[in-house]
């Protein structure tokens, strides 16, 4: 290693940096800054579960205020829709709403997603299992929540299968029953197997 190389370490944490600030950096699409964009993508994501200020402000690794701030304008702007929820009246639910859907179909983080399709299948595995190694690492450290889906949760229960009018999967922490459009989605409550 010559005197200008960096370390290892330090090169893949200065590329996964280089590529947030090239994911985000560009001039903002639809007039939403990158962290509108933050929260549409994790609101489209989320499960039923997780889609509250409190769930996206971990998510985002922000405060309550912050996210609450970047939730409003999504609402006043007609991108989020706010809902009581049912069983306790004091919580809400944001869903994203058609107006959402359609300006997340020119999502600027399609530009990063476009560049990992220049690896191979076989190394996009390979660093995606090291980046959420990392990932999980670095949560650990700062003793932040990880987030995943159901189907990589040691909470999921069910196989597909059930009997005639129950619910193919089961969150056994929630005891919810999970569709099976459910278990692909960002849940808060999500434990590594």
């Amino acid at each position: 290693m010559g005197k200008q190389d960096s370390p290892p370490d330090r090169s893949v944490a200065e590329f996964v940096t280089q590529l947030g600030r090239y994911a985000y950096g560009a001039t903002p699409a639809a007039g939403l800054t990158p962290a509108q964009w933050t929260a549409l993508r994790y609101f489209s994501r989320a499960n039923r579960f997780s889609r509250t200020v409190s769930a996206f402000a971990e998510f985002h690794a922000t405060t309550r205020g912050t996210a609450s701030g970047t939730v409003k304008s999504l609402v006043q702007g007609s991108y989020l829709k706010r809902t009581r929820s049912s069983s306790d009246g004091r919580s809400a639910q944001l869903n994203v709403t058609s107006k959402a859907r359609a300006i997340l179909s020119n999502d600027p983080f399609q530009r990063l997603m476009r560049a990992a399709d220049v690896l191979s299948t076989t190394t996009r595995r390979a660093v995606t299992r090291g980046l959420d190694r990392m990932l999980g690492e670095l949560a650990q450290d700062l003793d932040k929540p990880r987030f995943g889906v159901c189907t990589e949760c040691r909470y999921l229960c069910g196989d597909g299968v059930c009997l005639e009018g129950q619910p193919p999967y089961q969150c056994g922490l929630l005891n919810e029953p999970l569709a099976e459009s459910e278990i692909g989605q960002l849940c808060v409550s999500f434990v590594s197997n």
